[in-house]
């Protein structure tokens, strides 16, 4: 079962934490992550090398931080990359939706992105609630924060398959797409079920006023 609590997807920052000063392509920058004393969940934080040296004579401690290298994206490259839904992108949303019976999946994506090189685990933290796994995006510098559910290896072939399924129907399972698909035709219908009701019966003869004599 998911743990109760918002593993919302922290996507980088575009200059310092610290000192508000931008970040420059090719640097190398710390990231960090701590509590929130608003919730249950996590703040992200990113810092020049210099802002997180000051940061540090705080009393402020981290759940987790490590050093990464700042990319920017350009304008371009993030439209082109909303307009294709890959496994980073399903594994997002699964994320954000946060639902029970995605945990697993969750885990499974994260693992596979990861062996392609395209996460990385920056830090694994024991909690009371089970082992939570932060993965950084190489490029984007996103993090997810994903629960390790610890499947038991008879269910790992169910599970793969679960993934299978996810990918094949853009994060959807097809009960999932079949509800939807079915909310979408009712609100067609409604609308149609409108418009008639504004339509004048084309059978019934249109009174226009004669011109007086």
């Amino acid at each position: 079962m998911a743990i109760a609590e918002p593993w919302h997807v922290r996507s980088r920052g575009r200059e310092c934490a610290a000192t508000q000063r931008p970040f420059v392509d090719g640097e190398i920058i710390v990231t960090a992550l701590f509590p929130d004393p608003e919730s249950s969940s996590y703040l992200r934080r990113d810092f020049s090398v210099d802002g997180w040296q000051a940061h540090q004579e705080t009393c402020e401690t981290p759940f987790s931080c490590w050093r990464t290298t700042y990319t920017a994206v350009a304008n371009n490259e993030a439209a082109i990359a909303a307009e294709r839904l890959s496994s980073e992108e399903i594994l997002q949303r699964l994320v954000e939706e946060d639902e029970d019976h995605t945990e697993n999946a969750r885990f499974v994506l994260a693992v596979m992105l990861e062996r392609q090189k395209l996460l990385r685990e920056t830090d694994s933290q024991r909690t009371a609630d089970g082992i939570i796994r932060v993965y950084e995006h190489r490029k984007t510098g996103d993090i997810f924060i994903v629960k390790d559910p610890d499947i038991p290896l008879s269910q790992v072939e169910a599970v793969q398959n679960e993934v299978f399924i996810l990918l094949e129907n853009n994060g959807r399972s097809p009960s999932r797409v079949e509800e939807l698909d079915l909310q979408s035709n009712d609100i067609d219908g409604s609308l149609d079920s409108s418009l008639k009701l504004t339509t004048p019966d084309e059978s019934e003869p249109i009174h226009v006023p004669q011109p007086e004599s």
